[in-house]
């Protein structure tokens, strides 16, 4: 089979890291891909959200199967352009991504179907937004409603904060288009934790669970950023609530978005508050989360291509998923900056020295320059281990990010702290 994956992060390197693996693989290109993608795959210079170039290139090179790693191109309606050419493609539809492409209209979904969340009123003017928030007090939760690149979502303590929030948000554009209009959720207090599920439009087959770390420093301090790194599995989801989690959040909404008349096809993310009530949703994803990939994908037995095509075709309910029983950690080593404004270009020694023990350094934001590894985004690395219990896991990553000589980068020291205080 010829597959192209579409994306250039951690996510899309983890990605195509284990479909390299299939044997049924003929051929594998990324677009646009990075640095450290190109190992593992043909890298082609397409932007991810140029959805003409995408379908082109498809075509031409008759590629068998897409997988589609990033979400605006989702909502943009890259699925769907590639299916009205013929080309197998995973990824729900630009209807049914919308699931993440508004949280308004996720929030609506939930309320609908009686799936447990927050709480919400939705705003499009922000003197309405700012009564809500006088009537029902701090600390309450103020969301840029479209896509905010995992940033739009601003925890306020007290009312003053959430109306700094409203006006950052909806009057100085701090995320574009995205805070046209905002949500504003009750505070859930809990511990937070990733839920992933493929979907093939009716079946669900649920994931390992993961648990990442958001903050951008040590102790969960800091600015919220697109994850600084994450581990599987994650304690607090054990068989029960797995099945709790499965029979009140993700069928109720495979189920309701089918009847709906806009069938999900492609990896449900749930962001999870498990609370002394039971497990409540936060928000939906339409794509693997990032950097929750990493150790999914280093912690998956199966034929990743397999279980894909099964996805794609409708036979998810003929899957069974293998699972390595131990545990795998990613630490992600960001640019100094970050989630702030960055330097980019400085290079990056030592790579091959960190995967000398066997952990894998997955390629968030590189670009290859001859020889070298160039730093080119906010987050750049990826470093990932797999050992018996999160304990080792956390030691053997943190070996290897000690490894990799990069003073332009900064990493937090403690993730995995909530499973090894376990």
């Amino acid at each position: 089979m010829k597959v192209l994956v579409v994306g250039s992060g951690g996510r899309e390197h983890a990605l195509c890291w284990a479909i390299a693996k299939s044997p049924m693989l003929k051929k594998l290109y990324c677009a646009p891909g990075n640095g450290g993608i190109s190992s593992v795959a043909e890298c082609t210079d397409i932007d991810a959200e140029d959805i003409p170039g995408i379908v082109g290139f498809a075509t031409s090179e008759k590629i068998d199967l897409v997988v589609v790693g990033p979400e605006a191109p989702l909502v943009a309606g890259m699925a769907d352009r590639l299916d009205e050419a013929g080309i197998k493609v995973f990824g729900p539809s630009a209807e049914a991504a919308m699931i993440e492409g508004s949280k308004g209209l996720m929030k609506d979904l939930c309320a609908k179907y009686n799936i447990p969340t927050a709480d919400y009123a939705r705003f499009d003017e922000c003197d309405a937004a700012k009564e809500y928030i006088r009537v029902h007090g701090a600390p309450i939760v103020v969301k840029a409603d479209g896509l905010a690149a995992g940033k739009g979502v601003i925890l306020c303590r007290n009312e003053n904060e959430a109306y700094a929030a409203i006006d950052h948000i909806m009057i100085e554009s701090a995320f574009g288009d995205a805070g046209t209009e905002v949500v504003i959720e009750e505070f859930m207090t809990g511990e937070e934790a990733s839920f992933f599920a493929l979907v093939d439009g009716e079946h669900a087959l649920p994931l390992v669970a993961a648990q990442d770390h958001k903050a951008a420093y040590d102790g969960d301090e800091g600015p919220n950023t697109g994850g600084m790194g994450a581990y599987s599995p994650a304690p607090v989801i054990d068989k029960a609530m797995s099945k709790q989690i499965m029979e009140t959040i993700i069928e109720p909404t495979i189920r309701g978005m089918a009847d709906d008349g806009i069938p999900f096809k492609g990896v449900l993310f749930a962001g999870l508050m498990i609370t002394e009530q039971g497990p409540r949703l936060i928000e939906y994803n339409c794509r693997f989360g990032d950097p929750e990939c990493q150790p999914l994908m280093m912690r998956l037995k199966s034929d990743f291509l397999e279980v894909l095509l099964a996805a794609v075709n409708g036979k998810l309910d003929k899957v069974e998923l293998e699972w390595h029983r131990n545990a795998a950690l990613t630490v992600v080593m960001a640019a100094e900056g970050y989630p702030g404004s960055y330097e980019k270009g400085s290079e990056i020694k030592g790579l091959g020295d960190a995967e000398a023990n066997g952990a894998v350094v997955f390629h968030a934001g590189t670009t290859l320059d001859g020889e070298r590894i160039l730093a080119s985004g906010g987050r750049v690395l990826g470093v990932t281990a797999m050992a018996p219990g999160v304990t080792k896991a956390q030691k053997k990553a943190y070996e290897a990010v000690a490894k990799i000589d990069w003073p332009e980068g900064f990493n937090r020291t403690d993730i995995g702290w909530r499973a090894v205080k376990r």
